[in-house]
């Protein structure tokens, strides 16, 4: 039978009564740690992962992938309804440095109705939030106004390297209609939010030596090479003063923005002197006279850190050694291998006795604005809001959503809950916890949207 919906108050009410009952699930899911790129509490996490799957209505599995696994559940809904892919992920980032914490990062600790943790924002309280709505709409109707299907990546912030590959070998289980997600934040004018796509991300490092060791500048100066002043020249080649990135290539097959993709995004709201002035910034990069949006839809080259590898110390030498470590981020249509290939290309050809590392990657995704479900997910997000929800062609960050669009042929839509200022990745993540609570909200409010069709 065809589903009809849910009420979308009852829910509202139900994440009213069990507020603190979700806020402590969130707490105790931060208390695990699982950290990808070093292990530390994987093995711990994914059958906790797994435990909240379950407790959420979802009969599940663990996946293996050759790295650290999946974690697949589903719940069926009504006959005749589409099936909804729900992608998230179980790993975070490293705790970074531990001094720049107000509360150890992975305790929760609740400040001025923010929870604090890593992981509280990305992801662990995100795709927490859409497993408490299917869990709303076990206990309040029964099950979901449609099927779904949520798969718990626990490599995605080292680029889920696997992903992709895993995806392909249980491609039946993944027989579904369209795939949503929920990850960074928000818009920065703080309105709901649908994402129809991510850019994609190519990092590197690159290390030039000189001498075995440090050279006094005054007894060796004009005579030793100066890694720091080659990785500079370097580095100079690769994006001029305009902005513009040099490296040959780079950009082949970037695809336009659509007439409806352009649309959308100069609707976006924008204060770009508030949003400069909220981070302590006086001016905007060098461009070409894009506007905010659409500067974050397009392709990005950007120096991560550079260092001497000398501990902070001011000694006059010549260092041995400068590594730069980098990040382009890929607008729709660029692929990562071409992306490599230039680079590599451009590094040989500049400086060949440079060293060339590459680190995580993941593909653009996009999906169009009139792809199939896209105004039923805006739809469900507008009416649990009770306001327009946006639409965004392409988020800022990068995700490894192109294993849905690409691999499985999935239109993809993005329901960011977190707030602006989450800091993802930084010490003092955290998450705004009437964001977390709407969340339920706004993803059982989805589904309903979806089942309903």
């Amino acid at each position: 039978m065809k589903s009809m919906g849910v009420d979308v108050d009852s829910v509202r009410e139900y994440v009213r009564r069990h507020r603190l009952r979700h806020e402590q699930e969130l707490a105790d899911w931060i208390a695990v740690p699982s950290v990808s790129a070093t292990g530390e509490g994987m093995e711990q996490a994914t059958p906790y992962a797994r435990e909240l799957l379950e407790r959420s209505g979802l009969s599940s599995r663990v996946v293996e992938t050759g790295g650290w696994p999946l974690v697949v559940g589903h719940v069926a809904g009504p006959a005749d309804t589409p099936h909804v892919v729900i992608y998230g992920h179980y790993d975070v980032q490293p705790a970074g440095p531990l001094e720049e914490w107000h509360s150890p990062p992975f305790k929760a600790i609740v400040r001025e109705g923010r929870m604090y943790g890593r992981g509280t924002g990305d992801n662990k309280g995100q795709h927490l939030a859409q497993l408490l709505a299917l869990r709303a709409l076990r206990d309040i109707h029964g099950g979901p106004p449609c099927s779904v299907t949520v798969v718990l990546d626990g490599e995605e912030e080292i680029g889920s390297p696997h992903l992709t590959g895993t995806l392909a070998a249980i491609r039946e289980d993944l027989a579904a209609d369209l795939a949503v997600w929920s990850d960074g934040p928000v818009h920065d004018s703080y309105e709901p939010t649908v994402a129809l796509g991510v850019r994609g991300v190519v990092a590197f490092e690159i290390t030039v030596r000189g001498a075995n060791s440090a050279l006094h500048s005054g007894n060796w100066g004009n005579v030793a090479p100066n890694p720091a002043w080659e990785l500079i020249w370097l580095l100079s080649t690769m994006r001029g003063p305009d902005g513009q990135v040099t490296v040959d290539g780079y950009d082949a097959g970037v695809t336009p923005l659509t007439d409806a993709e352009l649309d959308a995004v100069r609707a976006l709201p924008i204060d770009p002197a508030a949003m400069l002035a909220e981070a302590g910034l006086d001016r905007m990069d060098t461009g070409r006279g894009q506007d905010v949006n659409e500067r974050l839809a397009m392709p990005t080259f950007s120096i991560n850190s550079l260092t001497c590898m000398d501990n902070d110390e001011h000694r006059t030498v010549i260092p041995s050694v400068a590594v730069a470590r980098c990040d382009m981020r890929l607008a729709c249509g660029q692929r990562v291998e071409t992306v490599i290939d230039a680079v590599r290309a451009h590094v040989g050809k500049h400086l060949p006795h440079a060293e060339l590392r590459f680190g995580a990657t993941m593909e653009a995704s996009r999906t169009l604005p009139d792809a199939p479900y896209a105004d039923l997910v805006l739809r469900g997000v507008t009416e649990a809001h009770g306001k327009q929800a946006l639409a965004v062609p392409a988020m800022g960050g990068s995700l490894p959503i192109a294993a849905l669009t690409d691999g499985l042929a999935l239109p993809c839509y993005g329901i960011a809950l977190a707030n602006v200022d989450e800091r993802n990745h930084a010490p003092n993540e955290n998450l705004e916890l009437h964001r977390f609570h709407q969340g339920i909200v706004t993803a059982a409010s989805v589904l309903s949207s979806i089942g309903r069709r």
